[in-house]
């Protein structure tokens, strides 16, 4: 699970907001986007990514993109922020990204984003960590290796509160996610937040326990598939063939059978690890498992309340830039015309149309 990202995306984000603020309008598109045949999507490793790029080896992709007449290319990227900031760069027109971070790197940017697959949610591959302690609380004035400005940082403030501490009760170290595992093995460092695999490599270190998951706070840790909200409006069709391409490939993915077995044995190995090791991630995946299923979560009362928790902590850390003077600087819309923040300023977009035409059966 690859899903961080570095300090240095403040920085891009504040430039990016400056560029678009002069060629972008309140809270529409940046500007019209032509129409077009060809498109790429970007992907980094995680469980919950894996069908994207066994959907290309297995055909299921250039079949959606032939009905439509496209061709899309799923491209990887080794380093998940990377990819996301190749995306807010336009190098890609869609990419795996969590909430998150769509809301802190491109939305903060200025680049207007769609969200149009809700693939999953963390249940329990993010957690917290502690040596030699009986509950979290334990872990006041400790030293915490982590990501810093990621969902490790956010899954921690979570965390502190609910054994009523805060950041400010903890030291935090930033710590990439190729070096936590070493790190937590010195016998110095007793606290760390991380994600699978690094996670479980954490939690079998002697006297060392998780003690906090994301299992804890469901559906919190989203995540998305997203695109560039003015190339999706000028090119519907790409929306769909998405929407076709994963549902199909989950779709297979969760059969009992040898197909689904084969299936899940082969993003194992594009993933680097194991059918075994795969699995167990899944398992502490909620995929949602049909169209039908993830229109319902994107469409329920609590994503406005966890889109609330995620921006009000962004803001606190500064990651909406230094312009923004409270958590309302950038607009979330909502289906139903809801909008959190400020409405003539929508950058990120819950958008469960195509997921609708999946689970009609329209596409």
């Amino acid at each position: 699970m690859a899903r961080w990202m570095s300090k240095t995306r403040l920085a891009i984000a504040t430039a990016a907001m400056l560029l678009t603020a002069s060629c972008s309008g309140g809270g529409g598109a940046q500007q019209d986007a032509p129409k077009r045949t060809e498109f790429s999507i970007g992907w980094s490793i995680y469980a919950g990514w894996m069908p994207w790029p066994y959907a290309q080896q297995a055909g299921i992709v250039k079949k959606w993109a032939d009905k439509y007449g496209l061709k899309i290319n799923i491209v990887q990227v080794n380093d998940y922020v990377e990819s996301v900031n190749q995306f807010n760069a336009g190098k890609f027109d869609g990419v795996t990204l969590t909430n998150m971070d769509a809301l802190t790197i491109p939305a903060a940017g200025g680049k207007d984003t769609s969200a149009i697959i809700l693939g999953d949610y963390s249940d329990g591959n993010d957690g917290i960590v502690l040596k030699g302690a009986k509950s979290l609380a334990d872990i006041k004035g400790r030293t915490v290796y982590l990501v810093e400005l990621s969902v490790s940082h956010y899954l921690l403030a979570r965390g502190l509160s609910t054994v009523g501490l805060q950041l400010s009760d903890v030291k935090t170290v930033n710590t990439s996610d190729a070096d936590i595992v070493g790190a937590f093995a010195n016998p110095s460092a007793t606290a760390a937040v991380t994600w699978n695999p690094q996670l479980s490599e954490l939690a079998k270190v002697p006297n060392a326990k998780i003690m906090f998951d994301s299992h804890q706070i469901p559906a919190e840790i989203l995540d998305l598939l997203a695109v560039d909200t003015a190339t999706l409006k000028a090119n519907p069709n790409l929306g769909k063939a998405l929407a076709g391409i994963w549902y199909e490939t989950i779709t297979l993915m969760q059969r009992k059978d040898a197909a689904g077995a084969a299936a899940r044995a082969t993003m194992a190995k594009m993933a680097g690890t194991t059918p075994q090791a795969f699995d167990a991630q899944l398992k502490t995946t909620h995929l949602y498992g049909t169209p039908q299923e993830a229109v319902s979560a994107i469409k329920a009362p609590a994503l406005a309340d966890t889109m609330s928790k995620v921006r009000d902590f962004s803001f606190s850390k500064g990651l909406f830039g230094s312009g923004a003077k409270s958590a309302d600087a950038v607009g979330i819309g909502l289906p139903g015309g809801k909008t959190l923040g400020d409405t003539k300023n929508v950058k990120l977009r819950f958008d469960p149309s195509f997921m609708e035409q999946a689970a009609a059966g329209k596409l």
